[in-house]
């Protein structure tokens, strides 16, 4: 499971403009759309949820079909520019309160014929804000979400800009305008809902059918907003339990009401781990018109597999994991064409802090410093320059470490981040340095449990190279990879992970959810006052600050011994002749993003 997250080097101009409605991407009125042509795509993981926005659904793998499935206020284009979605307008109308204005197109519909308004965007400020939760977690020791009882509220979701509207939002009698008003100054306001794979999320009437069992679309919309502004405990613990895992499955469902949509395409097969098929909904009534009638997603997570299929003609398109054989394979291939570049993931190294491992002050007699000594003396051992020259660099001979948690190299920000956050203390192994800080801690042969993908090549090597650098500097190493790696993250089972996360956007502030104490992506349970203090400040910087303040961010990082960014991950995008208007993007949904523009012969 990638986890989408920051646009790392991007600029953060987008966040600043007014999103408006579009004659639609693709062109519009294209007679000549569809004609009953089929496309075959390639990916390594299945989809499982239409709610993108829980910890469970905010997955690559759910993203790029919810793309296609569902409209947007707007989206990134392959130059990471906010382009104008189908859903309607997005317009600042006051700075000081800042109020943001959402306003639906007329022709807005879910598949059902159910308008897409205020209420479906409400519900998604409800979920996202945790302004409702009335317990901070409640995850079970695997880490999935419990169901809430009678009186638990707990929305599986968070992000710093929803949190930070408290009142209720301003909605029109017709539905169609919904204002929200934030409690301060926010940066990323344009990027908060609506853009990308994310839509509005998932539709508000179905969960009011499925949670509080209201059939009728208008009732129950009208009881979701009344739930959300009384804050009636009880119906935001059965609405709350829908909208946390009632929209996830992995094959067809029965219940067609969890196939609701309100963009281009619907989902018509699904086989288990197999492939998932999408056609062209005759009843969508927005103004997108893609070409292509059928797209079927083939799943398999062995990406020479993924090349051989190209081959038999199996599948079309593909991105998977880069790696030099698959390059070669790829490469090998008549009709075949191999585009390599940057992707849009970054891998990186993070410690677990709060379960009672070697790393975590608890199990040091609650001495952090103790603990920090253990932390520091493991990244002295990682081999982040071995890493890069040994698998990295046959894809891409310029390639290079990446020194920050946050930026790309090559951003503008990047060289002055580096120069002052102190990464350069890892920037080679250090085994001698390992050791001392291990005496000083008084620590002998910690035992450490590290968790990736071992199904994945890469991660296969990378943790060689980890295991054979840590275990001359005392360490016990223990394997602990894990097909099923990403409903692991915070469960507490492991002390290392090496995973990467995807960028969905370019917003500033999008680290927040990585660093900050309890937040979503913060599966390390790391917490400090200082980061704390410092990510306040970026929520509501000037532009001219950036730089300042995501310098101290990753210091404190360094100083703290969170972890440690790896590199960029190298990407291939693959496709045959029959298909023309190929593209990828460095943010999700990456290869799907212009799919309206794909024609096939």
């Amino acid at each position: 499971m990638n986890k989408r997250f920051l646009a790392a080097g991007a600029s953060v101009a987008a966040a600043a403009m007014v999103l408006t409605a579009c004659t639609p991407p693709g062109g519009g009125d294209d007679e000549e759309s569809s004609n009953n042509s089929t496309l075959n795509i390639g990916w390594n993981e299945s989809f499982r949820s239409m709610n993108t926005l829980t910890a469970n659904g905010n997955a690559a793998s759910n993203a790029l079909l919810t793309y296609l499935m569902n409209d947007n206020f707007g989206y990134y284009d392959d130059n990471l520019e906010v382009q104008d979605g189908n859903l309607g307008t997005v317009e600042q109308v006051s700075e000081d309160p800042l109020k943001v204005k959402y306003t639906f197109n007329d022709d807005a519909k879910w598949s059902d014929g159910t308008p897409v308004d205020a209420a479906d965007l409400a519900l998604t400020w409800a979920g996202r804000s945790t302004n409702f939760n009335t317990v901070e977690s409640n995850n079970d020791d695997d880490g999935a979400v419990k169901e809430n009882d009678a009186k638990t509220v707990y929305f599986d979701s968070s992000t710093v800009g929803a949190s930070l509207i408290k009142d209720f939002p301003e909605i029109s009698d017709d539905g169609k305008e919904l204002t929200f008003e934030y409690t301060k100054p926010y940066a990323d306001w344009a990027d908060e809902f609506g853009i990308g794979p994310d839509g509005v999320g998932v539709p508000s009437h179905i969960v009011a059918k499925k949670a509080l069992g209201v059939d009728d679309p208008e009732e129950g919309k009208q009881a979701i907003l009344d739930a959300i502004k009384d804050e009636d405990t009880e119906k935001l613990s059965k609405i709350s339990n829908t909208w946390n895992t009632g929209f996830d499955f992995t094959s067809m469902p029965k219940d067609e009401d969890l196939l609701v949509h309100n963009g281009p395409y619907k989902i018509t097969k699904f086989e288990e781990g197999q492939y998932l098929t999408l056609e062209l909904d005759d009843n969508y009534t927005g103004p997108n018109k893609p070409k292509v009638n059928t797209v079927t997603v083939r799943y398999n997570g062995d990406p020479m597999a993924m090349v051989q299929a190209v081959e038999n003609g199996e599948v079309d398109f593909t991105q998977p994991q880069a790696t030099a054989d698959v390059l070669s394979a790829a490469e090998d291939l008549d009709g075949v064409t191999v585009e390599a570049g940057d992707g849009a993931t970054y891998e990186h190294v993070d410690f677990t802090f709060d379960n009672k491992g070697p790393f975590d002050p608890e199990a040091n007699g609650g001495d952090e410093e103790k603990a920090k000594k253990v932390r520091q003396a493991f990244l002295h051992t990682v081999p982040r320059q071995d890493i890069v020259d040994k698998i990295i660099k046959p894809l891409n001979d310029e390639a290079v470490t990446r020194d920050s948690f946050n930026q790309v190299p090559g951003s503008p920000l990047y060289d002055g981040i580096v120069a002052g956050n102190g990464i350069d203390a890892y920037e080679e192994v250090d085994v001698d340095a390992a050791k001392k800080l291990l005496k000083e801690a008084g620590v002998e042969s910690p035992k450490v449990r590290v968790m990736y993908d071992n199904t994945n090549s890469r991660r296969q090597q990378e943790f060689q190279l980890v295991k054979e650098s840590a275990e001359k500097a005392g360490f016990e190493i223990e394997d602990v990879g894990d097909v099923n790696w990403g409903t692991r993250l915070g469960d507490g089972t492991y002390d290392v992970s090496i995973f990467g996360w995807q960028s969905e956007g370019t917003g500033i502030t999008e680290a927040d959810a990585n660093f900050r104490t309890g937040a979503q992506n913060n599966y390390g349970g790391y917490s400090s006052d200082e980061t704390n203090d410092i990510l306040d400040k970026i929520l509501v910087a000037p532009e001219e600050d950036h730089e300042k303040l995501s310098t101290e961010l990753e210091k404190q990082l360094t100083d703290d011994a969170f972890g440690a960014p790896l590199f960029q991950h190298p990407e291939l995008l693959i496709y045959s002749d029959k298909l023309k208007n190929a593209s990828s993007t460095t943010v999700s949904p990456t290869l799907m993003w212009n799919y309206w523009e794909w024609e096939t012969n």
